[in-house]
């Protein structure tokens, strides 16, 4: 490929150093898809002989049904899978096909390549959080009443939903959704015909190799389209940012699945035993998607700290970008399918939440609002007072709702017997009816706009 300039051949380890076909060949389909874009275009604009521009359509053709029945050979000496399938081509059609590379450089052919990629990955990362999402909609619709505990620092704090809760994933997986949707939108500018770095002499036609392609216009400069890469980071945050939320609905299922908790029962399909306990059932599934969001994490902070220094254009660095992608979307994909299938599949125990949202006088708020909304008490002194009654009941051992009427107005005669009314758990979940609140009307309220939402796409 580019021997005239040398006289001896690479050293034993500079080969094995710079081969990447073990890694690259996965854009197999995306660089025959550009390279007979080029190809067309090359034959459009007189660049190529019709006939030279035609046999390259149609060995290049026979190159993906090789490639794509398992027949690719990889050789570490053609370096690369745009080499490989460049010198298949040779060998199917001859010389013509030492024609496909005019007017382009395989800086441009590999940002080209990568950014197809990058899009595929993007649409798949996006209808793997549908499907999670479609799923979190009909389990919080069937729980939309369920009563759980509320917590902050991990402590009882008020009653609310799981259908609530569950919609708060969704909430995180929206947010994911625009900002892969964001991405995929600022990357669909096309590097082809940008050559090296200077462009090229040659009349090509980019806006013709970009719309066949399905970008939305060339990149508006040469140096920047080679070596830019921000379209993969974008790609790794949006992964990595879902991989986050992901972890924290995993962390979830792991507390809940405990005995302690027992919110949770986990059903064989998502469950794994011990060598040694057969009493055992471990949270294998969720735990591994917690772990898998260290390592794309880890993806995005590789492809940072691998472009931080990079001056413009091209340089060899970047052959490493692709490893951290790769590794990115297998983990994201495997994630996504996992706590879909999870989600769907677990056995909730209403009862268990129930009796955990009514420990820890988690109704003690309610009582504190109640003498701010009727009795017109300021909400701090009204703060006191409930706290007071959560001593009360403790040293009484009773639930807040188990106090009597006058054990309540022993602490502060102005609470009347309309307050017992809001201190039970069903009543303060049933009340809290602003905007984005728990009550089960909200919920189902929120369910349909979210179906609504999806259906209007």
């Amino acid at each position: 490929m580019w021997g005239g300039r040398f006289a001896g051949g690479p050293a034993a380890v500079m080969r094995a150093i710079n081969a990447s076909i073990a890694v690259d060949k996965r854009l197999w389909r995306e660089d025959i898809a550009a390279s007979r874009a080029h190809a067309a275009m090359l034959g459009a604009q007189g660049i190529l002989s019709g006939e030279d521009a035609a046999a390259i359509g149609r060995g290049l053709a026979k190159v993906a049904d090789e490639i794509g029945a398992g027949k690719l050979v990889e050789d570490p000496a053609l370096e690369d899978i745009h080499m490989h399938v460049e010198h298949r081509l040779t060998e199917l059609i001859g010389p013509a096909a030492g024609r496909l590379h005019t007017a382009r450089s395989r800086n441009d052919q590999v940002a080209t390549d990568f950014k197809l990629w990058v899009r595929g990955a993007i649409d798949e990362a996006l209808a793997g959080i549908d499907a999670l999402e479609d799923v979190l909609l009909v389990r919080a619709d069937e729980h939309a009443d369920t009563v759980m505990p509320g917590f902050t620092h991990l402590q009882s704090g008020q009653p609310v939903t799981l259908g609530h809760h569950l919609l708060a994933y969704r909430e995180m997986l929206v947010r994911d959704k625009s900002r892969f949707a964001d991405a995929r939108k600022r990357m669909n500018e096309c590097p082809l015909g940008s050559a090296a770095l200077a462009g090229t002499g040659f009349p090509v036609d980019r806006t013709a190799t970009a719309r066949a392609l399905g970008f939305e216009r060339p990149n508006a400069n040469s140096i920047d389209a080679v070596s830019d890469r921000d379209f993969a980071i974008d790609y790794l945050h949006a992964a990595a940012l879902t991989a986050l939320h992901l972890s924290r609905l995993a962390e979830e299922i792991v507390l809940w699945a405990s005995q302690p908790f027992g919110f949770v029962r986990l059903p064989d399909a998502w469950s794994t035993g011990s060598s040694i306990m057969p009493n055992k059932r471990n949270p294998d599934a969720a735990e591994l998607v917690r772990g898998h969001s260290a390592r794309i994490v880890g993806d995005l902070v590789a492809l940072l700290i691998l472009l931080k220094g990079l001056p413009l254009a091209y340089a060899k660095d970047l052959q490493d970008d692709k490893p951290p992608l790769f590794d990115a979307h297998d983990l994201l994909g495997l994630s996504l399918a996992a706590m879909a299938g999870m989600i769907a599949d677990l056995d909730f125990v209403p009862e268990r939440m129930r009796a955990a949202a009514a420990a820890g006088h988690a109704t003690a708020t309610d009582l504190a609002d109640w003498l701010a909304r009727v009795a017109d008490v300021p909400f701090r002194e009204a703060h006191n007072i409930a706290g007071r009654a959560v001593v009360a009941a403790e040293q009484a051992g009773k639930p807040l709702d188990g106090l009597s009427l006058a054990q309540l107005q022993a602490i502060d005669g102005r609470i009347t017997k309309h307050a017992l009314s809001c201190l039970s758990v069903e009543a303060s979940v049933a009340s809290r009816t602003s905007a984005g609140g728990t009550a089960p009307a909200r919920v189902r309220e929120a369910i349909a706009a979210a179906r609504a939402a999806r259906s209007d796409r």
